[in-house]
């Protein structure tokens, strides 16, 4: 939710972790973190940049930080992002399964338009795809960190978290855009679609038109 320049402020403190512990020891690395956090922290609210981000940005550093610190590994600094990545993906997974798509959820909500579109299928289909590619970016992220972490990585860790970020975050940000895009012309056929079917509905006298005619009719004559 940081935009760009949160994609660039995160990627800022494990830069000087990974070699701040290669070149003196794990304490030394987590102060380093913890200081080019804090200095990030203080960038931003001077340049009035949004307070959630900045403050969520230094308190994932100091959380990662301390489990560094317990586990007394300097790949512990990667763990609450790795397991974090995985629970990512079972919500995103988990809202498809159950109609509820998050990237539907999300942008709908954004934009106060409620959710009419979850009962238009194909509108519905195109946010399911939507939301499977960002499962799936957390899904791949989660594999290839755990298994650095497993085995020992830490430098392998620092890159696969950098690499797997921005690259990976930019196609399923332009797969969105585009995903949404069709979804919301999808949305606005069927949305047609459905008062058409009404308005015929009335005419023929079937639907609403023809009920509305009875009730006037059996008011005039109690009349």
């Amino acid at each position: 939710m940081g935009g760009i320049s949160g994609l660039i402020y995160t990627t800022i403190p494990i830069l000087v972790f990974v070699p701040a512990n290669a070149i003196w020891n794990l304490k030394v690395a987590i102060i380093a973190a913890l200081a080019a956090a804090a200095v990030i922290l203080v960038i931003r609210l001077v340049r009035r940049d949004k307070l959630q981000p900045a403050v969520s940005g230094f308190i994932g550093v100091a959380i990662c930080a301390y489990i560094a610190h317990r586990t007394g590994s300097a790949k512990g600094y990667f763990l609450f992002g790795i397991w974090t990545t995985l629970v990512y993906a079972v919500i995103f997974v988990l809202s498809i399964v159950v109609r509820w798509p998050l990237v539907g959820v999300i942008w709908n909500g954004i934009n106060g338009a409620g959710s009419s579109w979850r009962h238009r299928r194909r509108t519905r289909l195109a946010y399911d795809i939507a939301t499977a590619v960002w499962a799936a970016l957390f899904a791949i992220r989660y594999l290839v960190q755990s298994f650095l972490y497993d085995h020992n990585q830490t430098g392998w860790l620092a890159a696969a978290r950098i690499g797997m970020g921005w690259p990976l975050t930019a196609v399923a940000v332009l797969a969105t855009v585009l995903l949404v895009r069709h979804a919301d012309r999808e949305n606005g056929r069927e949305a047609l679609a459905d008062e058409s079917a009404a308005d015929e509905s009335g005419a023929d006298g079937t639907g609403p038109a023809r009920d509305t005619a009875a009730e006037r009719t059996t008011a005039e004559r109690d009349a």
